[in-house]
């Protein structure tokens, strides 16, 4: 693919009220009370306009086992579980992609392949997966798992997931029930159906799934590792990206680093979206823009301390030296990211808290329409993104900003469609759509001699 024909791409990631921690105090957030799923209609009607490829639906599975104290001053970061929430964005939408997060370890393949099957066949073809492995001890203690597995294994166990679904959804062929044969009382063709015989480490699964195959073959596979097993994970299976990175150069090490690792998997480096997350605060002055910024970071509450991937900081004086983070199994890419930033800039847990958090770790941009699309402009075109994963810090008004004033100046450059061309999420992506492993199989098989097939 030649630089002249690539073009940005964009993700919206909805939550409840946005991504800064202030958002929900701010004057002009979504209200505070009981899920709306009005809101949530809205955000997605709004990126679509804007061209987007896709809306993501993040998921922290099993998190809600804090105090009553320590959640009365959490604000919900969001309302629905994704599968319920990505259908029904998909009902009231036309072309605009819907990634649900699914957690590899609370979960059966079986489930997980019969959902997302149905979900593509909902949006026609539109659904993606963001394959998640964490285990944060809150959700540990939800689900009742006494012995969690280690950050290998769950790598480990994620792949034999996924393996195992992608085997699930080739079990019919994409054409098995197109033509039931009502006088002889057949309704699918039993040679295009492949039942599985899976005995792993991990699973254990026989048979069929119960539904046709994908419209998209497989939906597209989203990822968000920064360690080096996620990287590595991310090669091997994912098509998209949600990396983190403050700088261009991080950016770019990233970018070449998992693209380098995808040939030994025999996949081809441009079947793969590095999607960086990023922030921004946009206005017609930058002046302005950062009023706006600062206002939310105005709006953070810190008096009862500060906590990071889970650990609690609040025995820390907030004004002291950054505090070497004890290990965890959870967020090691990041918390190597946010460590050696507050190192280098010599912060302290305020300022890497409200630098960080703020931000969850990603890149923030502050300034005019120009300079934004400038910003994003230079990582593209330098390799170190191929879109962004978009973080509002207050939504909707910060999405309204990027599409009415962002998006018709990088239109105006040729960097982002005007129209969409195709109708599913690999078509918006440039993702091929994957064949059918036993289809494959079968057809390799019968194009060998009679004397070796037997």
């Amino acid at each position: 693919m030649s630089k002249q024909q690539r073009q940005l791409h964009f993700n919206l990631f909805a939550t409840r009220f946005g991504h800064h921690p202030g958002a929900w105090r701010h004057p002009r957030a979504n209200n505070p009370g009981k899920p709306d799923i009005k809101y949530w209609l809205n955000l997605a009607r709004i990126a679509e306009r804007g061209k987007f490829d896709a809306v993501f639906i993040a998921d922290f599975a099993g998190i809600g086992s804090d105090t009553p104290e320590k959640a009365a001053r959490r604000a919900p970061f969001l309302d629905f579980e994704p599968y319920t929430l990505t259908s029904a964005i998909a009902a009231v939408t036309e072309k605009i992609g819907v990634i649900a997060t699914v957690n590899t370890n609370y979960d059966e393949p079986y489930n997980t392949a019969r959902r997302f099957a149905s979900l593509d066949h909902v949006s026609q073809g539109r659904a993606g997966w963001n394959i998640v492995s964490s285990s944060w001890e809150s959700a540990l203690k939800t689900f009742g798992v006494e012995q969690p597995l280690s950050h290998g294994e769950r790598y480990e166990r994620a792949a034999e997931y996924v393996d195992v679904i992608k085997a699930l959804w080739d079990s019919s062929e994409d054409d098995a029930l197109d033509h039931p044969d009502k006088a002889r009382a057949i309704f699918a063709d039993p040679s295009k159906l492949h039942p599985i015989h899976h005995q792993g480490k991990y699973f254990k699964v026989e048979g069929l799934l119960d539904s046709s195959r994908p419209v998209q073959g497989y939906p597209v596979f989203v990822q968000a590792g920064n360690s080096d097993t996620g990287i590595e994970f991310a090669a091997q299976y994912a098509e998209m990206t949600y990396a983190a990175a403050q700088t261009l150069p991080a950016a770019q090490r990233y970018y070449n680093d998992l693209k380098a690792r995808m040939p030994k998997y025999g996949r081809d480096p441009d079947h793969l979206i590095v999607a960086p997350g990023i922030s921004f605060s946009i206005a017609e002055s930058d002046q302005e823009a950062l009023d706006k910024f600062e206002e939310l970071q105005n709006a953070v509450d810190l008096s009862q301390g500060v906590s990071l991937f889970g650990i609690d900081l609040s025995g820390y004086p907030l004004d002291g030296p950054f505090p070497e983070l004890p290990a965890t199994d959870n967020g090691k890419g990041r918390i190597e990211q946010v460590t050696a930033l507050a190192r280098r800039e010599n912060l302290t847990i305020r300022q890497v808290f409200l630098r960080f958090a703020t931000t969850m770790g990603h890149r923030r941009v502050i300034g005019t329409p120009a300079h934004v699309a400038d910003q994003l402009e230079d990582w593209f075109v330098n390799r170190g993104a191929d879109g962004y994963n978009l973080i509002p810090p207050l939504l909707p008004d910060s999405l309204e900003d990027f599409v009415n004033l962002v998006i018709p100046e990088l239109q105006r450059r040729g960097l982002f469609r005007t129209e969409y061309q195709g109708s599913t999420l690999r078509e918006h992506l440039g993702l091929p759509r994957p064949e059918n492993q036993f289809r494959v199989a079968t057809e390799q098989r019968d194009e060998l001699p009679q004397r070796i097939r037997a």
